[in-house]
């Protein structure tokens, strides 16, 4: 596929938000922060966090909120950035929202449920201003936690647990009709659908999880963050085999392939809702290309 290298010289970028005005905001996770990119090579840091911003939303509010992994530790190779390990300064993941006008971030919770959150990764609103989170969980050199699916009520001040061990969940979205979140778990390369009785309250698929699997990739792939089309299909960040696969509800998929082996996240735009953004956070690149189909209007996100 066709595309433009928008912006360059990005430490990490995850997390695309495309708004009106034409810029796109990013994270930069091994930056610590949250940075405007208005192409041309033009950006502005909005604001730092600390820890490992990651996924962003607009919400009904009109602020940005982050979910904050807490870090990694990272490795340069052969020129790429390369994310691993929980760092000696981790202090916890989190749900933070930043005051898009002063730059400001608050820090939302922490724990869920008296359990502390480890790795928070990516997030989005309902119509009603509910939002769904994922907690990816962090790595050590022996072991990893589990992660989760999680719901936040909006105005409320504490979350709930939907669902929990999963080896690493990653990105998550709403159906069209928001009947049914999708997540994605890294390590497995699979898609999980979660079919929704009401809002933050799920239907188990099974005895053992609330999930039911849609797809799970052949060899080996990683599965990173997620963008929904319109017509209700899943476009996933893929690692290893670089780029974004679309999984039809069905569990059909066929990949589009960048030349980056951590692609990490799509999100959509324009007027028609057919401009990609997507980042090639290995080499620190925020890519533009013209979809086939177009993106879901996400809410807020005027």
């Amino acid at each position: 596929m066709e595309f433009e290298i928008i912006t360059t010289g990005l430490r990490f970028p995850e997390g695309p938000v495309v708004m009106a005005d034409g810029s796109v905001i990013v994270v930069e996770i091994e930056k610590k922060c949250v940075t405007r990119c208005w192409g041309d090579g033009k950006t502005e840091i909005i604001a730092h966090t600390g820890g490992g911003p990651n996924g962003l939303a607009i919400g009904p509010d009109g602020a940005l909120w982050v979910c904050n992994n807490g870090g990694f530790i990272y490795t340069e190779m052969d020129g790429l950035l390369i994310p691993g390990n929980c760092p000696d300064d981790y202090d916890g993941g989190r749900i933070e929202r930043i005051d898009l006008s002063t730059g400001k971030v608050e820090r939302v919770l922490d724990t869920v449920d008296g359990h502390k959150l480890k790795g928070p990764n990516d997030l989005v609103f309902d119509k009603a201003g509910n939002l769904y989170f994922t907690d990816h969980g962090k790595t050590y050199s022996r072991h990893r936690d589990f992660g989760g699916l999680f719901f936040l009520a909006r105005g409320a001040s504490e979350a709930k647990e939907l669902d929990f061990h999963y080896t690493s969940p990653n990105g998550v979205g709403l159906s069209p009709d928001e009947q049914t979140v999708y997540m994605a778990d890294t390590l497995t390369g699979r898609m999980w659908a979660f079919d929704l009785e009401s809002p933050g309250v799920i239907k188990p698929a099974s005895p053992f999880n609330g999930g039911r699997v849609v797809a799970t990739m052949p060899g080996l792939q990683y599965f990173d963050s997620l963008a929904m089309t319109a017509a209700g299909n899943v476009c996933v960040a893929t690692i290893l085999n670089g780029g974004i696969t679309t999984i039809t509800p069905g569990g059909d998929y066929h990949h589009t392939a960048f030349p980056d082996l951590i692609v990490t996240n799509i999100a959509f735009g324009g007027d028609d809702m057919q401009d990609a953004y997507v980042t090639f956070s290995s080499t620190g690149q925020l890519a533009k290309c013209r979809w086939p189909e177009p993106g879901l209007k996400l809410n807020f996100n005027a």
